[in-house]
């Protein structure tokens, strides 16, 4: 009877994220990640075919722990202003799972219309908050979203790669502004 593996299958997961958040994806080797447990790397094979299965469980794993930020987001008031400050507070907090996420090439270029629904799985809730938040139909929301998405990206990545630092007070503000004049921007739109 072969040995009992001294890890579980979550542990390995959760020092497989750690390994992640402390030095990227690219450090998650076999060997980093049998190190990390404070063993060899042959634990790991007990539950994993090979790394690309690890990998695809830190994925997961990091895109649970964003889903939690973007969830205290649309618990905020207003939702859609907490949702693109929780998404800066993401990439503050959790850089390298930030890049793993939302800064790895792409295999196929979807259109700039078509790329949130296509990079995370809490579009249609964000949409939603967009729409049922300030009243505007799905068109004028995806705009709004896209827009300022764009914006909040741009700050996420300067935070993400350590290129400059922004207070909170900063960050609520310059959404502030932004979302504002996109909705100005709509409005008028409609008006006329």
């Amino acid at each position: 009877m072969p040995p009992k593996c001294k890890f579980t299958k979550e542990e390995i997961v959760k020092a497989a994220l750690d390994l992640t958040r402390e030095a990227g994806i690219d450090a998650l080797t076999a060997r980093a990640l049998g190190a990390k447990l404070g063993s060899s790397p042959k634990p790991i094979f007990t539950f994993f075919t090979n790394m690309e299965e690890v990998q695809s469980e830190v994925q997961k794993a990091a895109k649970a722990l964003y889903a939690a930020y973007i969830q205290e987001g649309l618990s905020q008031d207003p939702a859609f202003k907490g949702v693109g400050t929780q998404y800066i507070l993401f990439a503050l907090r959790e850089p390298k799972l930030f890049q793993l996420l939302f800064m790895t090439e792409q295999t196929r270029k979807p259109p700039v219309k078509g790329v949130l629904p296509v990079i995370d799985e809490n579009y249609p809730r964000i949409l939603a908050s967009v729409q049922n938040g300030y009243g505007l139909d799905e068109a004028a929301a995806e705009t709004v979203y896209r827009h300022l998405w764009i914006y909040s990206h741009g700050i996420a990545v300067l935070c993400a790669t350590n290129m400059c630092s922004f207070t909170a007070e900063e960050i609520s503000r310059m959404i502030s502004e932004i979302f504002a004049a996109l909705l100005k921007c709509i409005n008028n739109v409609v008006k006329t």
